[in-house]
């Protein structure tokens, strides 16, 4: 199994654009909450619990990422659970309410990443490797870290491994 660093840096290979990380930050949040209600269907309550599909994707990708590493796993695992709250307040809500919700975030979710990556003039990591596709929300949850001046050990091996982030240079006019 890959590390941390790896996957990471396999990933990041993809986006050096800061204009596609920017579409990231918004699409990826979309595609992840879509996918958890659109999933949160069939669910039953039990004990308090909503048990749905959404429930075991969740606790399996929250169990890949522990894997990875602790504290991302858990900043993980905590937005999955928040994924998995609201993708409950919609399933029980009508079938109309819940499908647009669902479609509609993932639809728009999709077309924000395509453009990003029209930016990047690359196609998404997923295309050659579908584990881009659990990566992809880490990816930004790191992104966030290194914004914030958090784990620049993590931020200079990936570096190392995919290129730093293309500085964009604007046009003087004269």
């Amino acid at each position: 199994m890959k590390n941390l660093v790896e996957h990471l840096s396999q990933y990041a290979a993809y986006h050096r654009d800061p204009r596609n990380i920017a579409t990231h930050f918004v699409g990826i949040p979309m595609i992840v909450v879509a996918v958890t209600v659109l999933l949160s269907r069939p669910g039953l309550e039990l004990a308090g619990v909503w048990l749905s599909p959404a429930l075991l994707a969740a606790l399996v990708s929250a169990w890949f990422y522990l894997r990875l590493d602790l504290r991302f796993g858990l900043i993980m695992g905590l937005l999955l659970g928040m994924c998995l709250w609201l993708g409950q307040v919609l399933a029980l809500q009508s079938t109309m309410v819940w499908l647009s919700a669902g479609l509609g975030l993932f639809v728009v979710g999709w077309v924000i990443q395509f453009v990003g990556h029209h930016y990047e003039g690359r196609k998404p990591a997923f295309v050659d490797d579908i584990s881009g596709l659990i990566i992809g929300p880490l990816f930004v949850v790191a992104e966030l870290a290194f914004l914030l001046g958090l784990c620049p050990e993590l931020k200079l091996a990936i570096e190392r491994n995919a290129g730093p982030v293309a500085i964009r240079q604007k046009n003087a006019a004269i």
